[in-house]
């Protein structure tokens, strides 16, 4: 499932080709949003923007349109409107006069008068969205010593969206190798100094997977793998689907585990059990 930083790169692509433009042309694939293609046609794109793994569409005359890619969704920007060849599901197409935004394969989506994104099912229920600008670490920090969410061990944690919403699998694994802290561990567990070391981990592996299209390694460790001619899945994460092979920090081998039948990658070294 893609996490925050791929809803947020899909949604800056979205963006730079619907914001401020008219949408003239929409159609959704679903039969029961057919009725919902007229109240947006004709009218401009005011923002979009992402709150954890969904993204929002808002248009200047005060409708959203929401949709969440689920486990398969993909979001595709082209120029101009010959839509290309594809085995999926086109689910949402939005055409300016230049080019064309189109959504495949997810079924989560829905039209909403802003004023009323407050009561969806899902929006009303998650945390703070991770690539917010504005979310700092000592709020994730604050968040830790939550009475809601002290008692939890942060392999649970790390993948409940009213924790910290667009955190997914890999994302889980990197922060908690990043912070040296094993998923057993219980937030309320943690000294002031691990809660700090966790919630600055939470913040710069996710934004560092942003700006690098998914690369969650330090930049010098990343250089110096590229060089090497590795696999891309092999330099571009710490733990994360390297179960058996060396971990960068201390060369111990990195294991498998699942928790709440995901699967979940460590190294016992770095990440010692509590």
């Amino acid at each position: 499932m893609p996490e925050g930083p791929e809803i947020r790169r899909a949604a800056d692509e979205v963006a730079a080709v619907l914001e401020g433009q008219v949408v003239e042309t929409v159609r959704f694939g679903l039969p029961r949003l057919k009725r919902s293609e007229a109240p947006l046609r004709g009218h401009r794109v005011r923002a979009v923007e992402t709150r954890g793994k969904a993204m929002l569409v808002h248009f200047e005359h005060g409708l959203s349109l929401y949709s969440h890619n689920q486990l398969y969704g993909v979001w595709r920007v082209i120029e101009g409107h010959e839509l290309p060849q594809s085995k999926r599901s086109l689910r949402v197409l939005l055409q300016t006069v230049t080019h064309s935004a189109l959504l495949y394969s997810a079924s989560d989506i829905s039209v909403w008068p802003v004023e009323e994104l407050v009561n969806h099912p899902f929006l009303a229920r998650i945390g703070p969205d991770i690539m917010s600008a504005g979310l700092t670490w000592q709020a994730i920090a604050e968040r830790l010593q939550s009475p809601r969410f002290a008692r939890r061990n942060l392999g649970s944690l790390y993948l409940d969206q009213q924790f910290v919403a667009g955190i997914g699998n890999y994302l889980r694994s990197e922060i908690l190798h990043a912070a040296q802290l094993h998923p057993l561990q219980r937030a309320a567990e943690l000294g002031a100094g691990e809660r700090g070391r966790l919630a600055r981990a939470t913040l710069t592996i996710s934004l560092r997977s942003y700006r690098t299209e998914g690369v969650t390694l330090g930049a010098a460790l990343a250089r110096s793998l590229a060089r090497q001619s590795l696999p891309w899945e092999q330099r571009r994460f710490a733990v994360f689907g390297r179960a058996e092979l060396p971990c960068y920090r201390c060369g111990a081998p990195v294991v498998r585990r699942e928790i709440n039948t995901r699967r979940l990658y460590l190294c016992l070294q770095c990440q010692p059990a509590p």
